[in-house]
């Protein structure tokens, strides 16, 4: 990988975007091979203490990475904007075509938030979706984007209170669309328990179930809580909010049309953030069994007449490392499950 940089102290959006336009000319000029992706734009606000951690983390997308990468460092008692620009590029062989990416760091100060669209405008590649990332909060920031950006990345499992995360991914919802980590986290649960049922012979069971039990991580409730809320929207359930049944355990009764449900959110002990397992339970006496192991998911079936059947289901997971990337990915697309699942964790959350 090779990289044209430039840089400068005290500078200004519009001396940023001359500058990548120069770096690129001059590329394309030595190299016509050479072409400049033109698929996204990624924004990203960060604390400038860990505007490393998040550079790595970003590296770390692979083949996802934006088109142009804007990232801003926020940095207590600045005044001023400096910048970096980079073009990276591998030199394409014999009759290929290499892909040119930049990305441009800019450590700015918190008295450029208010105005921040006023910064990032000019740098931005028009006419190409834009993703807005903020690990770190920064939610005025954010908001003052959103005339110029099409999706907000976030977490809900950053936020200590769920209902203040879904509140946040709610309110954005009506604006723009809204990529979480949180319930990409749970992807590979939903595809599988859906894939599971998704035979002719098991469909019946879905209008018949009786226990729900979902484990996660401490800090990843509210990617169980998705979970819930996805199978209770997509099944029609009727619910009411969660109670603390006891210090790691969220529970309740839903309502199914010929029925209820006993929901059970636990939490467990595990290094990585998400879910560690998910059990559902159909009368009479079928019961499924998903759990978090080594390569894949751990799968556990009960039948209704004793049979236990287990198996490995390999590649299920992508990985914490791979959930960034899968973000930017989705910028791409639509998911309509999503705001509907939202809207059930909401209720749930007993807060």
């Amino acid at each position: 990988m090779s990289v044209d940089v430039w840089s400068e102290q005290d500078t200004d959006p519009d001396a940023i975007e001359a500058a990548l336009r120069d770096l690129l000319r001059r590329r394309h000029a030595e190299n016509e091979a050479l072409v400049p992706a033109r698929v996204l734009n990624l924004v990203v606000i960060v604390d400038g203490e860990w505007k490393g951690e998040v550079a790595n983390r970003l590296e770390r997308v692979g083949r996802y990475q934006a088109s142009r990468t804007v990232l801003c460092a926020v940095e207590e008692g600045r005044t001023t904007l400096d910048a970096v620009a980079t073009v990276s590029y591998e030199e394409p062989g014999s009759g290929s075509v290499g892909v040119v990416r930049e990305q441009i760091e800019i450590d700015l100060g918190p008295m450029h938030l208010e105005g921040l669209q006023t910064v990032v405008d000019p740098i931005l590649i028009s006419e190409m979706p834009t993703i807005v990332w903020s690990p770190h909060g920064y939610v005025e920031a954010v908001e003052g984007l959103l005339p110029v950006i099409d999706v907000v990345l976030l977490d809900s499992d950053d936020l200590p209170d769920p209902a203040a995360a879904f509140q946040r991914a709610a309110s954005c919802c009506g604006t723009v669309y809204v990529v979480d980590l949180a319930w990409l986290r749970t992807t590979p649960w939903r595809e599988r328990l859906a894939a599971s049922f998704d035979l002719r012979e098991r469909l019946p069971a879905l209008r018949q179930v009786s226990e729900l039990e979902i484990r996660h991580e401490e800090n990843s409730t509210a990617s169980g809580l998705l979970l819930t809320g996805w199978l209770a929207s997509r099944l029609h359930w009727q619910y009411e909010p969660l109670s603390a049944a006891s210090g790691n355990v969220l529970g309740g009764w839903v309502e199914r049309a010929d029925g209820g449900v006993d929901v059970r959110l636990r939490t467990v002990a595990q290094n990585a953030p998400g879910l560690d397992g998910v059990t559902v339970t159909c009368e009479p006496g079928l019961s499924l069994s998903l759990s978090r192991g080594e390569g894949g998911l751990d799968a556990e079936e009960i039948t209704p007449d004793g049979v236990k059947r287990t198996w490995k289901i390999l590649g299920a997971s992508r990985g914490e490392g791979g959930i960034l990337g899968e973000g930017v990915r989705q910028a791409l697309l639509r998911d309509p499950t999503y705001p509907a699942a939202l809207s059930a964790a909401r209720e749930l959350w007993p807060g």
